[in-house]
């Protein structure tokens, strides 16, 4: 008779096959469906590009979802609660603010990219930092932290938004949500490396991090370094999410989403589990809500809006499952 542990690994093999078959499906018939002799040398590079932010969106949300939670012992929470995705909508609302729409478009190059990604990961590693030491270790002081400097930066966006013009607002509300078919070929390559660096830096932690679901007492008890793991646990979140935003936009709710369905086909506490199921997860989700944005709505609604609306039901749908318990 096969051992318990055998029989678990065959069952996630079965899940990462069925879950990388599912998404192979569905880019195949993304970049496939539809083309035309006439529309092949259009579209087909068009899709490609599209399908490498899916897979850079998809490996940095997973990870940074899966690790967040495991640092603040919360599989409610997201990176999103640093305010990462309110200061990305600030810095796009400045620009228009001082330099008008055109202004987007100038400083769409590698360097205001690099620029971006350094001062969001910089600002939400030195708030947790700062915070974390001050604290004693509090996870959930630093993390509050971030919930204020995110409002505070949602309020000043909104202050200029009333009062730049009409015609200005309308370029920034593209950016407020994210996209995939406004990807800068060029910035690929950077977000490629900057996602790799930070998942690689993080790959040597995933069993400290395994120790961490035991809580502060247990892995310390283990011989875990607790503030060196989380604060390069946060550190890597932040480089991450940072990356992913800048390159398609917010997508706030998708960690929770990709976070949430890794533990339920996965229920393991191993992060050489769970963070690759998560990405695999995301890239399934993500690719099929290109599929319905584009086949089915006819890009009537952004991903961004769809991503969030599904993710904002499912949150609440947590909330009220976690109160009742």
């Amino acid at each position: 008779m096969d051992s318990a542990p055998n029989s678990r690994r065959r069952a996630f093999a079965a899940a990462f096959a069925a879950l990388g078959i599912a998404f192979l499906a569905l880019a195949l018939y993304y970049a496939l469906s539809g083309l035309s002799a006439e529309t092949w040398d259009y579209s087909l590079p068009r899709r490609i590009k599209v399908l490498a932010g899916i897979s850079l969106v998809a490996v940095s949300v997973g990870m940074a979802a899966v690790v967040f939670q495991t640092v603040t012992a919360n599989y409610i929470l997201t990176p999103g609660i640093m305010g990462l995705d309110n200061l990305y909508v600030f810095l796009q609302t400045l620009v228009i603010y001082f330099c008008g729409s055109g202004g987007l478009g100038e400083l769409a190059g590698p360097p205001q990219f690099v620029a971006t990604v350094a001062l969001m990961s910089g600002m939400c590693a030195l708030i947790f930092v700062l915070m974390f030491r001050r604290r004693d270790g509090s996870v959930y002081y630093a993390a509050l932290v971030g919930i204020v400097f995110g409002i505070a930066f949602e309020g000043m966006s909104n202050f200029m938004q009333v009062i730049i013009d009409p015609s200005e607002f309308s370029v920034l509300e593209g950016r407020m949500f994210a996209s995939f078919n406004r990807i800068n070929v060029g910035l690929l390559g950077i977000s490629a490396a900057a996602v790799a660096a930070a998942a690689l830096w993080m790959l040597p932690d995933f069993r400290n991090l395994d120790a961490l679901t035991l809580g502060r007492s247990q892995s310390v008890a283990l011989g875990v370094d607790y503030r060196r793991a989380v604060l390069k646990s946060m550190v890597a979140v932040a480089v991450l999410t940072s990356a992913s935003t800048a390159l398609v936009g917010p997508v706030t709710f998708l960690g929770i989403i990709v976070a949430s369905l890794a533990r339920f086909i996965f229920p393991t506490y191993r992060h050489g589990v769970l963070v690759p199921g998560a990405i695999l997860a995301g890239l399934c989700v993500l690719t099929f809500g290109m599929l319905v944005t584009e086949r089915v709505l006819n890009f009537a609604v952004p991903l961004g809006v769809v991503i969030n609306f599904a993710g904002g039901i499912y949150f609440i749908y947590l909330m009220l499952k976690y109160r009742s318990l």
